[in-house]
């Protein structure tokens, strides 16, 4: 009986309104190692997600999430095949916020790389040629591709952008 109540109060004191806490604390765990983030990203992309509902739960109940089965094959952590601990789903979560955050970064810079190479030196049409940003839309409703507000009616008369 006193054991019990022992493990109560431990799940009590592990416990946040969000549900059971993780005990991954430095010096509490063994065996880490690092992990590929970008491995991790890709089986986050090929898992397979979608809402479904427990036997129990009222018709109206929907979850959103894989199935522990595909989890387990994706990713070979927790316990078995039958469960997704919270502490593993906050990982794998981590993890690609992580790798996608780093090609993000690396894309930025590639990015300014080419803008800085895309100089308007190196395009015969002048600045506005050079602006990777610029979306090629034709021009509607009185305002010109440019931002700039007119009339409508003798402005490029196609309708095909700048004249």
């Amino acid at each position: 009986m006193r054991t019990s109540v022992l493990a109560r109060r431990r799940l009590r004191q592990d416990a946040s309104a969000a549900g059971r806490a993780s005990d991954a604390v430095s010096g509490a765990v063994c065996g880490s190692g690092p992990v590929n983030g970008y491995q991790v990203l890709e089986q986050v992309v090929r898992l397979p997600v979608s809402t479904w509902r427990y036997h129990w739960d009222p018709p109206h109940v929907r979850h959103l999430g894989p199935m522990a089965q595909d989890w387990w094959k994706a990713f070979g952590v927790g316990e078995n095949d039958r469960t997704i601990c919270c502490t593993d789903a906050n990982g794998v979560a981590v993890v690609a916020i992580q790798a996608l955050h780093r090609e993000l970064t690396e894309l930025r810079g590639e990015v300014a790389a080419l803008r800085a190479q895309s100089s308007p030196a190196h395009h015969p049409g002048g600045p506005r040629a050079a602006d990777p940003g610029r979306r090629a839309v034709p021009e509607q409703a009185g305002v010109r591709v440019d931002g700039e507000a007119g009339s409508g009616v003798g402005e490029g008369g196609d309708g095909g952008g700048d004249s």
